[in-house]
């Protein structure tokens, strides 16, 4: 039996982007959100050594045709990634699929970074 402390069972994680170095623009993979109420996506920052990397959430029915995910579809907002600085925006939509995309200028060397969709409330617990 499951304590009330037990959020183990209640989340399952999945990554959209992989941990890399980046030095050019990415989309991740899509995420499926079915048996799941809720997602919150976690942009994960190693080292920026140079460059502008700009993240951001889309959405998609199909799994093979994106969109950006409007604001009124997030909870939270994203900004410019800095070392070492974790960023998360949780996503309430209605699409089946998310998935992460960090846009890159400028980089030579780039950045450490990845994206990790956090899927919560599922619909048949555990997760």
């Amino acid at each position: 039996m499951a304590t009330q402390r037990d959020f183990h069972n209640e989340f399952a994680t999945a990554n959209s982007l992989t941990p890399a170095a980046r030095n050019a623009s990415a989309n991740g993979t899509g995420v499926d959100l079915a048996g799941y109420r809720s997602a919150a996506v976690v942009f994960v920052v190693g080292t920026v050594t140079d460059g502008t990397h700009t993240p951001k959430l889309q959405e998609s029915d199909d799994n093979s045709s994106f969109s950006d995910v409007a604001a009124a579809d997030q909870s939270g907002t994203l900004g410019v990634l800095a070392s070492s600085t974790n960023q998360e925006v949780s996503y309430i939509g209605t699409k089946r699929y998310i998935r992460a995309v960090i846009t890159v200028a400028g980089a030579t060397t780039g950045a450490v970074e990845a994206a990790v969709v956090v899927r919560g409330n599922p619909v048949t617990a555990p997760a």
